[in-house]
């Protein structure tokens, strides 16, 4: 719990458009001061293309909204300093970040956790051998799936048979939930274990093929922001993995589930 138990699966039409793990550790400034040579070297096999970049933040005053002249947003920007390292996959499906303060490897195209999970070992253990973190100050594990109605076949589908009315809220009631144009929910809810959470942001996108066609996200961000061991990081990830599973299954109907073809693992 909080999300009740439910047989694994694959789905062989996968609605998970990305998937991120990053794991935070106190300021390690050699990895800012030298360049990470050894680091590449550990990796490159695997993540052979690099580029480096600098982290920027952008300065808005408060009461003033994000939809401002470029021009003015430029000179808000201000160079933080700090130097994101990036390592991707030939193919660009996988990406290694790496900061003074962190660790991340993305995926664009998500089979299964024990790939991901793989993937993952290489520059995390690394970053163990080369730099010794003394913790991690926070995990963190974020599945974003999007339900595209059209690559399922649903087109003329309500999201009222394909997502469960606790999930839709005011989407779920009669006549007012097809007037409905803009959705945007958040959630904070507190793991099982009492002291991980994970945040969930349920809302309209548009597709990514620029089509038009409106489709429903369900962002859910697993986290643990606890002093952790070193070798406990793969612990705390498998039980997000597990959770993560519970959540999507939890939030759609027998027929969406059904719709992206499940395989039993």
């Amino acid at each position: 719990m909080p999300f009740p138990e439910v047989k694994r699966v694959i789905y062989k039409k996968n609605p998970l458009d990305k998937v991120i793990c990053q794991l935070r550790f106190p300021p390690i400034l050699k990895i800012d001061s030298d360049i990470p040579a050894e680091f590449q070297d550990r990796i490159r096999k695997d993540f052979p293309n690099f580029s480096e970049q600098m982290e920027v933040k952008i300065e808005v005053p408060q009461g003033i909204k994000m939809e401002i002249p470029l021009e003015l947003v430029k000179k808000a920007m201000q160079t933080s300093g700090i130097k994101n390292y990036q390592f991707s996959s030939e193919n660009e499906e996988w990406q290694v970040n790496l900061t003074r303060t962190f660790i991340a490897l993305s995926a664009k195209k998500y089979q299964r956790w024990e790939e991901f999970k793989e993937k993952f070992t290489i520059p995390m253990r690394a970053l163990i051998d080369i730099y010794a973190p003394a913790y991690f100050s926070r995990i963190g594990l974020r599945y974003v799936d999007v339900m595209r109605r059209s690559k399922l076949g649903l087109n003329d589908v309500s999201w009222k048979d394909l997502l469960q009315p606790y999930v839709l809220g005011i989407m779920s009631a009669p006549i007012v939930g097809e007037s409905v144009q803009f959705f945007d929910n958040k959630y904070d809810i507190i793991m099982s274990d009492g002291e991980s959470k994970v945040k969930v942001v349920m809302k309209f996108v548009e597709s990514s093929d620029n089509n038009g066609e409106k489709c429903y996200m369900i962002d859910s961000d697993f986290y643990n922001a606890n002093k952790t061991d070193i070798n406990e990081a793969n612990v705390k990830l498998d039980y997000f993995n597990k959770r993560a599973t519970r959540l999507i299954q939890w939030c759609i109907t027998r027929r969406l589930h059904l719709a992206m073809e499940p395989e039993e693992i």
